[in-house]
């Protein structure tokens, strides 16, 4: 007998399309150039000068502002990899990454998709199949309904004998889209509407299931890689329990929660799950952890995760090049023994929020400043916009992706603090005071962090930094001491041939509503104020011409962020007819696709409606008076 065996040299990409845009779109295109591989960006038409679309080689446009008419419209995209060539399409996240019918598409013209087969991508995407799958797998599971609920009053009776609180979600769901926790039976009616409404809107599918919530957990996730032999590997942890509305706000690798038992438990779990479907390329298994390390399984993302960064930073490996190798048909060339866990790595994700409503509702506009903080060691930063770039209503929110690394936790924090005072965003409001105030809480740095943190630390909602009196006086000085040097400059620039011989001055400062007292003294490039009854020395630079002003209080070193520079001198600095009753829902508002309910604080009269169901509105647009 004769056996002959065919081997098939792997594929070679000349060109890849990236079905995607803003910052995957770009962080996908630096590979590929390292790769040699040359890439094809598309983008709407508002996107047309977008960062992703000049850094490709080649653009094309597919369609208006609106997704449903470009980047999620197959058929332009189509037509657009036949135009250029592309052998490849590498899907980023969100959009078109976990659609089935896309990649079977790709797979009809002969495109080489740059992800899991069609199975895992359906096996996977379903939450109902996955938790069967998972299951059978013997992967550790949530308990709940593993059927498709198809009434409200279907799912107060699955709720009811489940046990509240539970978990509505949507089967085709992801990034916190149709999930709603319902802790009685009302908030399931409620919560299966909204979850339905949400999902039908996000997926196109309005499918839900319900599961037991489990109270005050930790969100852990293991990132896999496998490829198309039979090879797979599990790379590590991310601890991604900093959460608002279920979207992710920090997260960090390694976690400070596990131990290498549960670590080793949780991979080989994730392995395991990934063989049941045969995947091929990066993924991640999403697990939810209890106090007591017990872990259940989510969901799996048969995509490239937002946070993949910080795994890359840990384990040195450049997971955008291991899905292109995996596509090509490379076998793995690393074995589980072979992956580290080298120091410490966090991420910041830097939106066009307001953080002071609902931790983080979107803000729309320009950049008219933006200046990363990559004049620090070991700061990282993927983003896909520019000085000068809109923030549109249209896509997500999202600025960049800030990442530190360091040799231990304690100095990746410390260098995540320097990066968000260092960072420059002018012209939308942002979350960075809120991610400063995360990273710097004592229940963060302690590892004491639970999914219910953001809720449980802010019971009032976020706030603000609140000034302790050391910190007050430090601002009253700095203050002091910058409006002293802008009035000697321009005493200097005004009567240069007079020089100044005053070195004490006595001023009245206002901070919010208070008045206070201040006498300020200099000596060479040192101000010495006493304010409040303590004494503060201030020494710095003193460019007034830089938005960033670098301080030494009191020997500790400090940033100040110059908001605003007025003609007048002013300076704004930054030390970083139907009745219805209480509670009862008056309308509710989409925002990047999260449907939000606003109800009235107390019974009143409604006296007149200012917006129409399916009109867009802007922040501070008046919506309903009442009265």
């Amino acid at each position: 007998n004769l056996l002959i065996c065919f081997c098939f040299p792997p594929q070679a990409f000349d060109k890849i399309l990236i079905a995607n845009r803003g910052e995957i779109a770009c962080r996908v295109i630096k590979t590929c150039k390292k790769m040699g591989i040359q890439t094809v960006a598309v983008h709407s038409d508002v996107d047309s000068s977008a960062v992703h679309a000049k850094m490709a080689d080649e653009a094309v446009c597919v369609g208006p502002a609106p997704t449903s008419k470009s980047y999620l419209n197959m058929d332009a995209i189509m037509d657009a990899i036949r135009a250029t060539g592309a052998q490849a399409v590498h899907p980023g996240y969100g959009f078109l990454s976990e659609n089935k019918e896309f990649a079977k598409r790709l797979s009809a013209e002969g495109v080489t998709f740059i992800g899991p087969d069609t199975h895992a991508i359906q096996a996977m995407g379903d939450k109902i199949e996955s938790k069967l799958i998972a299951k059978a797998a013997k992967v550790n599971t949530i308990p709940g309904f593993d059927g498709v609920v198809k009434t409200a009053e279907e799912a107060v009776k699955i709720a009811q004998d489940i046990g509240y609180p539970v978990m509505i979600k949507a089967s085709a769901g992801g990034g916190g889209k149709g999930m709603r926790i319902a802790w009685n039976d009302e908030e399931t009616r409620e919560g299966f509407r909204f979850s339905s409404q949400e999902a039908a809107s996000s997926f196109g599918d309005d499918r839900l299931l319900i599961e037991k919530y489990i109270d005050n957990p930790r969100h852990i996730e293991i990132q896999v890689l496998a490829d198309k032999h039979g090879n797979a590997l599990w790379l590590n942890e991310r601890e991604c329990s900093i959460q608002r509305r279920n979207q992710k706000v920090v997260e960090e690798a390694p976690s400070t929660f596990l131990d290498p038992e549960t670590r080793r438990a949780m991979g080989e779990q994730a392995v395991q799950l990934a063989k049941a479907v045969q995947y091929s390329s990066a993924g991640t298994v999403e697990f939810l952890v209890d106090s007591q390390k017990n872990f259940y399984f989510l969901e799996m993302n048969t995509r490239l995760q937002v946070e993949h960064p910080i795994t890359e930073c840990i384990t040195g490996l450049d997971l955008v090049e291991q899905m292109i190798q995996v596509a090509r048909g490379y076998r793995l060339q690393h074995k589980q023994e072979d992956i580290p866990i080298n120091g410490w790595a966090i991420e910041s994700r830097v939106y066009a929020e307001d953080p002071y409503k609902s931790f983080g509702l979107p803000s729309i506009g320009r950049l008219s400043q933006y200046q990363e903080p990559l004049n620090l060691s070991n700061v990282r930063v993927d983003s896909g916009i520019q000085e000068g770039s809109d923030i549109s209503i249209y896509y997500d929110p999202m600025i960049s992706k800030l990442v530190t690394y360091g040799a231990t936790r304690a100095e990746a924090l410390a260098r995540m603090e320097d990066a968000l005072d260092n960072y420059v965003i002018r012209g939308v409001t942002h979350n960075i005071p809120l991610l400063r105030e995360i990273i710097t809480h004592p229940r963060f740095i302690s590892g004491d962090i639970s999914t219910n943190f953001l809720p449980e630390v802010y019971p009032n909602g976020f706030k603000g930094h609140q000034l302790e009196a050391d910190r007050r006086r430090e601002l009253l000085a700095s203050a002091a001491a910058l409006y002293i040097s802008a009035q000697l400059r321009s005493q200097r620039i005004l009567v240069s041939s007079t020089p100044m011989k005053e070195n004490h001055w006595e001023l009245c400062v206002e901070l919010g509503e208070g008045h206070h007292a201040v006498e300020v003294t200099k000596s060479g490039n040192v101000y010495t104020v006493e304010v409040d009854g303590g004494k503060v020395e201030v020494s710095g630079q003193w460019n007034l011409a830089s938005t960033l002003l670098p301080l030494t209080i009191n020997g500790t070193h400090r940033m100040l962020q110059c908001l605003s520079r007025g003609a007048s001198g002013k300076i704004v600095l930054q030390y970083l007819g139907t009745s219805v009753a209480e509670g009862q829902e008056i309308c509710v508002i989409e925002a990047m696709k999260m449907q939000n309910s606003l109800t009235a604080v107390k019974q009143a009269k409604v006296k007149s409606v200012h917006c129409k169901p399916g009109e867009t509105v802007g922040e501070g647009d008046l919506l309903v008076e009442l009265e």
